[in-house]
């Protein structure tokens, strides 16, 4: 059985403040913006080559999915987006008026320079540098392995 992360629901105070920062500043795709059940609107967007969206969500959707403690909106940290450039990838959220950090380099290696934003709750985003992205996308990486 082979298992694929594809839905990360985020924990937002304001569902069109937030799809409009997403697909506005960070440049995801909106997917899905519906009321699915009377009083619960989802909204899910995906990054740009991602296999993998975030649905944004009110206290709806969190009483109705969860068992135990609700999550707070922008109590996320750690949510990471890869990309090839971080060069190139800064310069285009900066144009589109995002506030991004400069990278910083960790190490000299493939994967070690990150920056990073916050959403306008304050879900912290990290964005890293992986320069084999640009030859080897993660899709075609995976698959490799499954053949393996």
């Amino acid at each position: 059985m082979q298992y694929t992360l594809e839905v990360i629901p985020l924990p937002v105070s304001d569902i069109d403040r937030s799809r409009d920062f997403y697909r506005d500043k960070v440049g995801f795709h909106v997917d899905i913006d519906q009321e699915v059940l009377s009083g619960m609107r989802l909204v899910q967007l995906t990054p740009p080559g991602s296999g993998c969206s975030v649905l944004l969500a009110q206290d709806a959707f969190w009483d109705a999915a969860l068992q135990g403690p609700k999550p707070q909106p922008g109590s996320y940290r750690g949510l990471q987006l890869c990309v090839s450039d971080i060069k190139a990838a800064r310069a285009e959220l900066l144009d589109r008026g995002l506030e991004v950090s400069e990278p910083v380099e960790y190490a000299p290696t493939d994967g070690a320079t990150f920056m990073y934003f916050t959403d306008p709750d304050g879900n912290g985003w990290a964005i890293q540098e992986y320069r084999q992205r640009a030859e080897k996308p993660l899709h075609k990486l995976l698959t490799e392995l499954a053949e393996r």
